[in-house]
């Protein structure tokens, strides 16, 4: 069930997403509110779950994590048993990013970092192709980012 949104509750996430450690006094400067409402309003948001949570956005090159690879997977069979065991699988693993069931030519996609492709080729063959519910893998691997954005377009 989604949340009902007002003018004034998107003008709020916008500008979460683009600076999540502003000052309330700012946000409420930003979004045309005192800070008391304000500050009512983001813990609804929070509260209702809209503001899932805050994070910081690492720079993956600066930290020597700069391969990002994407992962198709293709299982041996879909049965539930089978695909709950990978997401519990893939989720213990740090290099993998995002994670999700498909439809289409493959079963699961997966955003995999690591340091550089041999690092990444160590993670395939040691971790992810011993999955017992994975047959195949093809990895995808990006020439240039061309757009990197975590805000989502709130309408």
């Amino acid at each position: 069930m989604s949340t009902t949104l007002d003018a004034i509750d998107r003008r709020i996430l916008r500008s979460l997403q683009k600076d999540a450690r502003m000052s309330n006094v700012d946000l409420a400067n930003a979004v045309g509110l005192s800070p008391s409402p304000c500050l009512r309003r983001v813990r609804l948001l929070e509260e209702s779950g809209v503001i899932e949570r805050y994070a910081t956005i690492l720079n993956g090159a600066e930290l020597g994590l700069g391969l990002t690879v994407f992962v198709r997977v293709w299982f041996k069979t879909q049965d539930g048993e089978m695909t709950q065991k990978f997401a519990e699988t893939v989720r213990k693993y740090p290099e993998v990013m995002e994670c999700y069931l498909t439809t289409g030519e493959c079963d699961a996609l997966l955003r995999v970092v690591t340091t550089d492709l041999h690092a990444y080729w160590r993670f395939q063959a040691d971790y992810l192709t011993r999955i017992p519910s994975v047959q195949s893998v093809k990895t995808d691997v990006p020439m240039e980012t061309i757009k990197r954005s975590f805000e989502l377009p709130v309408p």
